[in-house]
């Protein structure tokens, strides 16, 4: 049946329960540019149901904010998808904080991701057939459920009972579980960890910012009420050499034990600081997401001082733990995983941020240089 003639009801081909739920980047209510799998630590329900103006639409929507005990940015978030740019242009969609956001999804993106419609489908050819469909995500974004709309609106009731079958987020696979990270004690000696704080409150540090895809481009871009931290760039070869020998005795072989990587490059030798009278912190994020990063393979947090508090990095999609290196000891973890630096509450956190990637991973890095855009 057409739906404001946007769309028409399709057959069902949905994903199914294990596979995992494609991340993507859509304009959404309030954020031309919504990561949506920087949601992740949660579970995560897509309602792709076309249009606002559609009945069963509608009882969709009163149905899940007939629940903010469940959405409540904790334990689950919902996302309605939107297909109608009336749903826009007439404000009857409308972000609920928290627990309840949309995605205008009129180019019809998320709907090809998601298997909503046909992967020619575009909405320049005319209406478009979609499958009305609920997706619930556990918090490593794999796929839980895929529930159709159905002609008796059962369908309602039905994604409520799977969220409430659900356990805590930190316990979506039973039991808590530990975050696939390395912790390596005595990466640094103590003695070249002062030395690396000392060159930061000699020379001072930089606002950093953080990379986004824009138009196609890799750009450094600033915001902080995301990140807050500022960077000594260190430019002494023989330190930077120092600093490399340390990470091939102390660090690689331990990625290779694990991991199965052989790394053979090392980028970014900087002392970052983030300071509690900056409210020094950095929210969920990935660091391979751009063409221009896409490169990185491991992040190495390295704690430079531990005479400070919060600060602690933590990796939402396994549990609220936090990690917080000792002395000279590093944080290893993927690029791929969701992760993100608490608000330093006392003194200041210093740390050696550098990523690590192999000759495979340099070629790409090679490729996509021209994506890469020019600061200044």
């Amino acid at each position: 049946m057409p739906v404001n003639n946007k769309f028409q009801i399709k057959s069902p081909t949905f994903l199914t329960p294990g596979d995992p739920a494609p991340g993507f980047r859509q304009r959404s209510f309030d954020n031309p540019q919504y990561s949506f799998d920087s949601a992740a630590g949660r579970y995560l329900v897509l309602c792709f149901y076309g249009s606002a103006a559609d009945s069963h639409a509608q009882a969709a929507l009163a149905a899940a904010h007939g629940r903010p005990d469940i959405f409540d940015d904790r334990r689950a978030c919902f996302f309605g998808v939107s297909v109608d740019p009336a749903d826009e242009a007439t404000g009857r969609v409308q972000n609920r904080i928290p627990g309840y956001r949309h995605f205008w999804d009129f180019d019809l993106m998320a709907c090809r991701l998601y298997g909503v419609t046909e992967q020619t489908a575009s909405p320049a050819s005319g209406p478009v057939s979609l499958t009305r469909q609920w997706v619930v995500i556990d918090p490593t974004m794999r796929v839980i459920a895929a529930i159709p709309f159905a002609e008796d609106r059962s369908d309602l009731a039905r994604v409520i009972e799977v969220l409430e079958a659900q356990p805590a987020p930190e316990r979506y696979a039973g039991e808590e579980i530990m975050a696939p990270i390395l912790l390596l004690p005595r990466v640094l000696e103590p003695d070249l960890c002062r030395h690396l704080v000392g060159l930061y409150e000699a020379e001072g540090g930089e606002e950093s910012g953080f990379m986004r895809e824009i138009d196609g481009k890799t750009v450094g871009v600033s915001d902080p009420g995301f990140k807050r931290r500022k960077d000594y760039h260190i430019s002494d070869n023989s330190l930077i050499d120092a600093l490399k020998a340390r990470f091939v005795r102390r660090v690689v072989p331990q990625i290779a034990k694990i991991h199965q990587f052989g790394v053979t490059r090392m980028e970014r030798y900087i002392v970052s600081c983030y300071a509690a009278e900056d409210g020094g912190h950095f929210a969920p994020h990935r660091d391979n997401t751009t063409k221009g990063t896409a490169h990185r393979r491991f992040a190495v947090s390295v704690n430079l001082n531990d005479d400070f508090d919060g600060g602690e990095v933590s990796f939402p999609e396994y549990g609220p733990r936090s990690f917080k290196a000792p002395l000279g000891g590093a944080v290893v973890f993927s690029c791929s995983l969701l992760h993100c630096v608490g608000k330093v509450t006392r003194g200041k956190r210093y740390a050696f941020l550098p990523f690590v990637y192999d000759d495979a991973a340099a070629r790409i890095r090679e490729q996509n240089a021209g994506f890469i855009a020019e600061s200044g």
